[in-house]
């Protein structure tokens, strides 16, 4: 038998990628594992994790109920890993620790979305707010329950900084009480995160913008018509069909939007490469920590970024602001209002390891509680409590 020929091995990392082996480590010690890197760990901890599987029956802009085929965080956290992956084999960043990071980034998401965030976020108002970025956090750090001697997965050090976008002044002011130096400390003194971390950053805008195309055509909720008029929808919808004329056919627009949609994409993610090439060879680090020292350096062009900017705009007009889904949006706030009222009042109507948290502590204490049993609900769990409480039957499920 003719022998098999060998596949191409992964390029090696840049100077300036993550190095596992150079990790600043993990909060609790341990052993190294003698079969996988300490990024690939993370990403396996992540995937087996609770909050991971409940993302699948978490929204992106359409309930969970109202169709089979729209996006949910689950699908669009993996496809930010598949766009993340692509980038970082061609830059020679670690691949492992985008998709790690990529796959945790939504943990923390509440049901419902943007909807569901700013709902919860108005409830915890006097209790020290609620940021879904900082809950991602939260959910690998503490909530988590895997392991029998520490809280959350205990995750790199590298991983957790990627997953930590965003933080306001105040919160990074305790993280940097409880972890000197720790991934609080950029948000204090203008430093920047590995290169990974703002990869997969840029990868969720893009992913984000795509899908979104995607499911508001689907629910014809926007026409592929309103998209001719954001320039970097209609410059890959004329390549598309200059290269398939057949796909003009009323009966085709579907492949129509596909292959435009591929088409953006593509071209989205060699922009990134190139933009981000010439700034690493501009800056120059030679190691992760010049990369936190230096200006962001994972970005579009300038000419790309205006582009993804109108699109982004579009989508928000014509989509996140449509009657529609401001009215169901509108309901899944009255849900989560009404949840955290029912809960805080009466915390008992929480299972018994939450309803013992609550009403141990103050009510500082009882608000984090119940903040952190509603954000890690799915829409239809939240739907279903809620009716139980209420006998309100506001949305589907």
């Amino acid at each position: 038998m003719e022998a098999l020929q060998s596949l191409p091995s992964a390029p090696s990392l840049a100077a300036c990628a993550c190095h596992p082996e150079q990790s600043r480590g993990r909060r609790h010690p341990q052993e190294r594992a003698p079969t996988r890197s300490e990024f690939q760990r993370d990403r396996d901890r992540i995937v087996h994790s609770t909050a991971f599987r409940r993302l699948v029956y978490k929204t992106q802009v359409f309930l969970n109920h109202e169709g089979d085929l729209f996006r949910t965080r689950l699908t669009h956290s993996i496809e930010v890993a598949q766009l993340g992956r692509s980038i970082a084999r061609s830059l020679r960043l670690n691949e492992d620790l985008v998709e790690a990071v990529s796959l945790a980034h939504d943990l923390g998401h509440t049901p419902f979305g943007h909807a569901g965030q700013d709902a919860l976020n108005d409830c915890m108002k006097d209790y020290g707010g609620f940021e879904h970025n900082l809950q991602s956090l939260r959910v690998v750090d503490t909530l988590e329950e895997r392991y029998p001697d520490y809280d959350g997965l205990n995750l790199t050090f590298e991983t957790r900084e990627g997953i930590l976008k965003h933080c306001s002044r105040r919160n990074a002011e305790l993280m940097e009480q409880r972890e000197p130096g720790g991934i609080g400390w950029r948000f204090l003194h203008g430093g920047q995160p590995s290169l990974e971390a703002q990869l997969c950053n840029l990868a969720d805008e893009i992913a984000y913008n795509a899908h979104d195309v995607d499911d508001g055509v689907r629910s014809g909720l926007i026409r592929i018509e309103q998209l001719c008029d954001v320039p970097l929808f209609e410059r890959y919808r004329l390549q598309a069909l200059a290269a398939f004329p057949h796909l003009q056919a009323p009966c085709e627009q579907r492949r129509l939007l596909n292959e435009t949609i591929r088409r953006m994409l593509s071209d989205q993610v060699y922009d990134v490469i190139a933009a981000t090439s010439r700034a690493l060879a501009a800056h120059a680090p030679a190691s992760v920590d010049d990369v936190r020292r230096q200006p962001a350096m994972v970005a579009f062009t300038p000419a790309m970024r205006a582009e993804s900017l109108q699109l982004k705009q579009f989508l928000f007009r014509e989509l996140y602001r449509h009657e529609q889904v401001m009215h169901t949006m509108g309901l899944a706030q009255q849900v989560v209002h009404e949840l955290f009222a029912l809960y805080f009042a009466k915390p008992v109507e929480m299972p018994a390891a939450q309803a013992a948290q609550a009403m141990g502590g103050d009510e500082m204490k009882r608000a984090r509680v119940v903040s952190d049993f509603i954000a890690g609900m799915t829409d239809r769990y939240a739907v279903r409590e809620h009716e139980r409480l209420t006998g309100k039957r506001l949305l589907a499920t």
